[in-house]
């Protein structure tokens, strides 16, 4: 237990020249230095202490895309108009790049000073292109990790992206490593083992990088993993602090102050005290998805995710602090606020998806605010400077396990019919498991303030059972049959205009099949995204109607970017399917509960698409 507690990390980072990274010719190098230097992106980087203002002063150049959010906020947003709702119709493939890896492409590229860093699913695969030359690879970065790693990868062996920083690039492995490699040559400069796979410990996240420090979270409460998040030093990969989601208060790294402005969200003890007995040692609360950063509050803000197992039975209490959104100090780690969405979860309504920041006058005052659609089918919005809850409004009217919002205490009403302890059969729950929002990288339209949702509209039956622990095998305890959402014409998706201001949607656009990857929205009027069919659309960001829509070889679970070069607005966006809708694809699955439920709810999903594995860049 000791090993799976602390997943076997080592405290320093372990410097290296990996024979696996690439070692491009000398003249390619050069040639790719002299377009960073003269890009200014890359000047004087090695004497840079912190990465904020340079990628404060990227994001808002908005030629490049350096982060997976684009910026800090992860509003996902460009100010580009070059591509905009009048010619959007005239967008045309510009270039391809076969990644050479079937599987989930999920995430995005980033774009920097002229260079795209391209990533894969598991094996890891790292490609820089120049984009002055975009037929040929700079350099790649292939490492060898050991296939066993597979068998413990809950849904697919996706990966969500990279990050760059100081002149690196930052990565996860599946295996739990997280490597730096020189952006300019692909040499490995470092590499940290953060997880041990041996205990269903993996990673699949993008790494955020903020200040001096390297951001990692933690994958595997399918499996019991007991979920933790780490900052490393950016320089040499050494770890400077470490927060669980459960456990003792000086395992979370509680603050002084904690839920100090709202007590009655729980305070002190509570890591221990809502679990019975040990339990809270292999109780989940990993957190795999996407985290944002405020750098006037030096205040880091994400999710943990579901409880372990999912048989509610087996862990009374309200399991804190799962499925929570948390406020930290990014230099010490210190937690300021949690606030836990679905106390003692019955559903695996894992709370990591997409947090976007803004400001906005709501309720008569300009406010700091983020907000958050969960899995549970509620979007929060929470004032991010006291965590005073503003808003949770459902996603849909029809989410039914909750009658209602008790908005003074901060929680959930339930529906008792839709339980699913051991002695009752819950049947027509909503949403189902893989939750009315789920990973997809979601935008906020900065010009409109309004959040762009895609949405899964998926429910389920659920028949529990008992299961015990072992390290390294799933500890689930559920039996799931998913499908669409009663009502919606057999729909399984959604794009949507939300309004935290008013608490309304906009405007709500049906898709076949859930809309897994996320949206990107843009000054020129647009929101893009793609569909588990193989599109990548383009709406009107007023109206929601469909302006362009290509076909790709294989569907999205990605998110699209858009980048500007030598003067051209450019848009690119991953294909491969995969992920948890694409398991019974990926891997010939037929039992319809296989895939925790997911090969039943899309079934009809190989008639429409086969795996790829890509990126196709479009222009006008």
């Amino acid at each position: 237990m000791k090993a799976f507690q602390k997943g076997h990390p080592s405290q320093k980072g372990r410097l290296s020249g990996n024979a696996n990274a690439a070692s491009p010719r000398l003249a390619t190098v050069a040639c790719a230095l002299r377009l960073m230097l003269a890009g200014g992106m890359l000047a004087g980087l090695s004497q840079t202490a912190l990465a904020n203002d340079e990628l404060i002063r990227l994001a808002q150049d908005h030629k490049q895309w350096a982060q997976q959010g684009k910026d800090y906020d992860h509003s996902h947003y460009s100010g580009l108009t070059q591509i905009n709702r009048k010619n959007v119709k005239d967008l045309k493939a510009a270039w391809t790049f076969s990644t050479g890896v079937l599987h989930g492409h999920e995430g995005g590229p980033l774009v920097v000073g002229g260079i795209m860093y391209v990533h894969t699913p598991f094996p890891n695969i790292t490609y820089a292109i120049d984009l002055n030359d975009p037929n040929k690879i700079l350099w790649e970065h292939k490492p060898k990790q050991d296939a066993s790693v597979r068998a413990v990868a809950c849904c697919d062996v996706v990966n969500r992206g990279l990050a760059y920083g100081d002149g690196k690039i930052f990565k996860t492995q599946l295996d739990g490593r997280v490597v730096a490699l020189d952006a300019k040559t692909g040499k490995v400069i470092w590499e940290m083992e953060n997880s041990d796979p041996s205990v269903g410990s993996t990673l699949t996240q993008a790494p955020l990088v903020v200040e001096d420090l390297v951001i990692i979270g933690s994958s595997g409460a399918e499996l019991g993993v007991r979920g933790y998040v780490t900052a490393y030093r950016m320089k040499d990969g050494e770890q400077v602090w470490r927060a669980y989601a459960t456990g003792p208060d000086s395992d979370l790294l509680l603050a002084d102050n904690f839920n100090a402005t709202n007590p009655h969200y729980g305070q002190k003890g509570l890591g221990t005290s809502t679990w019975e007995g040990d339990a809270w040692k292999i109780g989940g609360g990993t957190n795999w998805g996407w985290y944002a950063y405020d750098p006037s509050l030096k205040q880091l803000f994400y999710g943990s995710g579901n409880p372990a197992p999912w048989n509610e039975t087996m862990r009374p209490g309200d399991n804190k602090w799962t499925m929570s959104i948390w406020s930290r100090d990014v230099k010490t780690g210190k937690a300021k606020f949690a606030f836990q969405k679905t106390p003692h979860d019955e559903w695996d309504y894992a709370g990591v998806n997409w947090i976007g920041l803004s400001e906005q006058v709501v309720d008569g005052k300009k406010q700091k605010l983020l907000t958050h659609p969960d899995r549970n089918g509620i979007v929060y919005t929470l004032n991010r400077e006291s965590g005073n809850l503003v808003r949770a409004d459902k996603i849909d009217p029809t989410v039914n396990v909750f009658k209602g919002y008790d908005m003074k205490k901060g929680v959930p009403i339930r529906d008792p019919e839709y339980s699913t302890r051991m002695d009752h059969q819950a049947k027509g729950i909503c949403p189902s498991a893989m939750g009315y929002h789920n990973q997809g990288h979601d935008s906020y339209d900065k010009k409109r303030e309004l959040m762009m949702f895609g949405t899964n509209m998926i429910c389920m039956d659920w028949e529990p059972f008992m299961l015990p622990y072992r390290a390294g095998q799933f500890f689930v305890g559920a039996t799931l049959n998913m499908y669409a959402t009663p009502g919606n014409n057999g729909n399984m998706g959604q794009v949507k205009a939300y309004d935290v201001k008013t608490s309304k949607f906009k405007w709500t656009k049906d898709e076949k099949f859930a809309v897994w990857g996320g949206t990107t929205t843009t000054a020129g009027d647009l929101v893009f995204y793609g569909t588990l069919d193989g599109f990548i659309k383009a709406r009107d960001a007023d109206t929601g109607d469909l302006l362009w829509q290509f076909k790709l070889p294989s569907g999205v679970i990605g998110h699209p970017v858009t980048y500007e070069h030598r003067g051209k607005q450019y848009v690119a966006i991953y294909y491969g399917v995969g992920g948890w809708p694409g398991v019974g694809l990926v891997f010939d699955l037929t039992d319809p509960t296989a895939g925790l439920g997911a090969v039943g709810a899309f079934k009809e999903l190989q008639k429409y698409t086969k795996m790829g594995g890509g990126m196709m860049v479009f222009s006008l």
